[in-house]
């Protein structure tokens, strides 16, 4: 499980519809009593772990915060309900791709095939052992993906595609991504709120890439673990966990999974998450923080990044708190 940014970029370069038929369970509830116990361990000691909307004051400056689900849902209406007195007053918004990032996003991917498949050296029939080959080329068909493009799949991209369920692609003509963040955007246009990126618009395709060779192939193997626990479950799992404000307990969730894969130690696993949120979610919070610190010398301030980047040592809520801003949870819905 990654950032929600992963999800995002999943739907952005599959156009997957979102809002199509899917039927899933919430997964938590089935686990042994023992692993739920875990999980809810880790979660527990994980800093600002639950709650999806805050506010971090220092002096005179206001940071609105909201942690945001990137896939289109009803309830969403009543979150916005709930934000936009917060979003109306804001003197700019903070978002990790505004509409000119989007779009030079989307002209990348359209000019540079090299972004998303492998143009030379070995492909992931030669990467994934036979068996993981046979199983991510079924886990592809079911997405209406031919093997003869699956295998040329950049390694992260593969993992992506693997976090959208078949029922997502069933038809690519329904597009529908209106996310939270989507929303929160298309009212600050209405309200003609300045928008901002927190980072240069291609920074996922370089943190991505930039993931050695051999982790990248890790988390297709992890992903093929959490795709046979039925992916339209993981789905209804996170949509759940995000609505509940306790998000941080779907990754915590995938690194169990990950653990119960013949061959992935336990300790080769939590090195994988380590380097993997080192890579997708610490750096950017860093890199995010003096942005959000210059924001808010000049106004108020309301951002919207992906929800698990709240949580954690290294989240965006503890950042400000280190930098000095006092961290108060505030109503979601």
């Amino acid at each position: 499980m990654f950032s929600r940014l992963a999800f995002t970029l999943a739907l952005t370069l599959l156009a997957a519809p979102v809002g199509a038929a899917c039927d899933g369970q919430d997964l938590i509830p089935t686990l042994p009593v023992a692993e739920r116990a875990a999980i809810k361990a880790a979660v527990d000691a994980t800093p600002f772990a639950r709650g999806n909307a805050w506010r971090a004051i220092r002096g005179s400056e206001v940071v609105d915060i909201v942690g945001t689900y990137h896939f289109d849902d009803e309830r969403h209406e009543m979150v916005m309900e709930a934000l936009r007195p917060t979003l109306d007053v804001a003197s700019v918004l903070l978002v990790e791709a505004g509409p000119r990032e989007t779009e030079k996003l989307t002209a990348d991917m359209t000019s540079r095939p090299d972004l998303l498949y492998i143009m030379e050296g070995p492909t992931l029939p030669e990467l994934l052992p036979d068996a993981d080959w046979r199983l991510f080329s079924d886990a592809m068909s079911e997405r209406g993906i031919p093997a003869i493009f699956a295998a040329k799949m950049q390694p992260w991209y593969a993992t992506m595609v693997l976090s959208t369920p078949p029922c997502m692609m069933a038809d690519p003509a329904e597009v529908d991504v209106r996310g939270l963040d989507r929303r929160i955007i298309e009212r600050a246009e209405e309200r003609r709120i300045p928008i901002r990126a927190l980072e240069p618009y291609d920074t996922a395709f370089k943190l991505f890439q930039d993931l050695p060779r051999d982790t990248q192939v890790d988390l297709i193997r992890m992903s093929l673990a959490t795709d046979e626990l039925q992916a339209e479950d993981m789905m209804a799992t996170l949509a759940k966990a995000y609505f509940d404000e306790d998000v941080r307990v779907t990754w915590e969730l995938g690194r169990f999974a990950a653990k119960k894969i013949p061959g992935m130690t336990a300790e080769k696993v939590d090195a994988t998450y380590a380097e993997m949120e080192a890579a997708l979610m610490i750096r950017r919070n860093e890199s995010w923080l003096p942005v959000i610190e210059d924001a808010a010398r000049r106004g108020r301030v309301f951002a919207a990044v992906g929800a698990l980047h709240l949580s954690g040592e290294s989240g965006i809520l503890k950042l400000l708190e280190r930098a000095g801003f006092r961290i108060e949870r505030r109503a979601f819905q």
